[in-house]
Formats: C-alpha cells, structure tokens, sequence
C-alpha cells in the first residue's frame, strides 16, 4: 500500500524540490466577471500580457508553484452570494479546463506536489466571505466538495454570526452558530480563514479552533494600523495553533502614509510604497509569529496599484531576491513561499478528502 504520509515527509525534507511561491489569494475570478463576463480565453500572456494582473507568461516569470483562487461575492442584498460564489467556483474550474498544460485542480497538499511533479501549477480555491454561505452548513459542506478549500469567516461587513474589522461591532467576535461553522469547517477540513475578520473574532476562533487557521491576505498591525491587519497578540498564537499569516501586497495594508492617501481621496502625491515594504512586514510577521508561521498573499487583481517591483504576478521573483538581500536563508524562503501553507494543508487533508467523495 502507498504511504501518502513517508511519502509528504520525504518531499518536505529535500528544500530544493518545489522552490516556487503557493500564493495564498488572486482575485481573478471576481476580475473576469467584471471585466470580460468570466471568458477564460487570453490568459496565455503571449504575444501580450493580458488586461490582468495575472496571466500565464507572468506567473511563469514568478515562479508560481500553486494559486488559491478567490471566489467572492459583495456582501450586500443586492447580490445572491450563494449563486456568484458557485459561478466563481464553476470559473476556476473551467480555467483549468482550459489551461490543462499549464494549470492542474488540486484539494490536497499530495495534488500541489503532483501539479509541481507534472509541470503545471495547482489551482486551489479559497472563499472570500462567510456571508457565501447564506447561514447554511449545507452549503459549507457542499462548497467543500466542490473543492473550496479555506473560507474567511467575514469580508467587509459582519456576517449574522461574526464580527468583521471593518464594521461596527455586532456581536463580540463569533455567535455560537460562528462557532458552528468553525467546527464545521474543522469537521470538513477547510481552512478557517481570519482575513478580514474583527480581532475579536479572531481570537474566538483561534478559542475553538481545533485545526491550524489561515490569514489568507492580511499584513500586521503593529507596522501599519489598519483594521484588516493582524495584532501581535493574534500573531504570537499562530505558534501554537499552527497557523499562517500569508502576508498582503495591498498597500494600504504596508503603508500608513498610503492608508492616509487613500482615506483622502488619492489627492496630492503619492506615497511611494515598494518591495522593502513587503519585506519589512514579513520579517515583523517572522519575528513575531516564527518562521514555520509565514506567508505570501498576494491580492492580486483585487486592488488596483501595487508596491514598485510587485506590480504584477511576475513580481514574486523580485521579492526572492529582495527577501535574499535582507539575510533570508534560502530554508526560510522556502518555508515562507511554500512548506509553511503546505503543512497546514497536510495537516487537514484526511478531514477535506473524506468530506469532498
């Protein structure tokens, strides 16, 4: 009999066999529905990049190993969250479809590393916002099956049953029904993500959380305070639950002068946000949470500008090396790019493969 698990430990012991960054959030399904009406077609990036963030050509230069794609839906009345979180989803798998030389489903942290073994990147897909549920555990166990492997408990309003970071608090961080849906998820095997969420919030679910929790996009708090970061307190239990911080690229996340710029309409200059910012929150996230706690969510195609050199997909090359310059050993690179979602990933597959036959 195979040994999926001596199999996983050897892979994660050769440092030198998946280098490439597992990027923890691109928004391009929400892109294409607003831009070309989720067509999957000029995504090769030749002969031309296409009018995204991301194409194949770009991630190609970036060295992407593997991409979670968002599927989100506004958290408003006038959208049917449930209906545009499974277009999104039903758009994710038709890229693949799509792109079978470039691109390969996966579930599972085995299916990363057989994408990486055949050459093409693994396409995962994280939910943007627990309202995507509609109040319905069904509906959550059915996006699981449907391979949605993480969910952020709110997006940018409280949900029924949690608190978000950028809503009047309602409820003091989870209900007891958002204590359900934790369960659930940890029942499930997906990642309970704390992006967007309240710090309250965050700190009930790492309470009752029995599995290691995501921050799929979220920068810290302690360097640039805005809502959507993560505080010290929350980032020193990563160490103990497990968890991943996977650090953002927005820069209103990395820069206060930029979160003023933009609270002010974007008049006057620019605040000039570059790579050294991205680097300076990956050390704090490093300094604070450890190594083995570290990230990268990118954001990509969900905002609009992007810190100089990281401008697009193709800039995770540049970070490599501008993580190499500030004394980065190749190890932790590694573990940021990869290693470190992976484990968590492993560690919640058995519950994720049992809940999606």
């Amino acid at each position: 009999m195979a040994d999926p698990v001596g199999s996983y430990a050897r892979r994660m012991s050769d440092q030198n066999e998946l280098l490439g960054v597992i990027d923890g959030h691109n928004d391009l399904p929400w892109a294409s529905r607003e831009q070309t009406e989720y067509s999957v077609e000029g995504l090769s990036g030749v002969p031309a990049p296409s009018v995204f963030q991301t194409d194949f050509e770009r991630m190609s230069q970036g060295r992407v190993a593997g991409q979670f794609w968002s599927v989100f839906a506004e958290d408003s009345e006038d959208f049917d969250a449930v209906q545009y979180t499974l277009e999104q989803i039903d758009f994710v798998h038709r890229l693949v479809r799509r792109y079978p030389d470039r691109l390969a489903f996966a579930r599972t942290a085995a299916d990363v590393w057989a994408a990486h073994e055949s050459g093409r990147i693994a396409s995962l897909i994280g939910a943007e916002g627990g309202h995507s549920i509609n109040g319905s555990l069904a509906t959550l166990r059915m996006f699981a099956r449907l391979g949605v492997r993480y969910m952020t408990l709110t997006h940018n309003r409280n949900t029924p049953w949690a608190d978000s970071a950028t809503d009047a608090p309602t409820h003091g961080g989870l209900t007891d029904f958002g204590r359900d849906v934790v369960h659930q998820m940890n029942d499930v095997g997906m990642l309970v993500d704390l992006s967007h969420a309240a710090p309250s919030t965050m700190a009930d679910a790492l309470d009752t959380s029995t599995a290691p929790v995501i921050f799929s996009h979220s920068s810290c708090r302690a360097l640039s305070d805005h809502p959507r970061n993560v505080p010290d307190d929350i980032l020193t239990r990563l160490s103990t639950n497990g968890g991943v911080i996977m650090v953002s690229f927005v820069p209103v996340f990395l820069s206060v002068e930029y979160a003023e710029w933009m609270s002010a309409d974007r008049t006057g200059t620019k605040p000039r946000v570059t790579i050294a910012h991205v680097v300076r929150h990956l050390n704090h996230a490093r300094d604070v949470a450890g190594i083995d706690h570290v990230g990268i969510g990118s954001d990509y195609d969900g905002f609009d500008d992007f810190p100089e050199g990281l401008t697009d997909v193709a800039g995770f090359a540049a970070l490599r090396e501008a993580l190499s310059d500030a004394n980065w050993s190749d190890g932790e690179i590694v573990k940021l790019f990869n290693r470190n979602i992976l484990r968590v990933l492993s560690e919640t597959d058995p519950q994720f493969s049992a809940a999606s036959q």
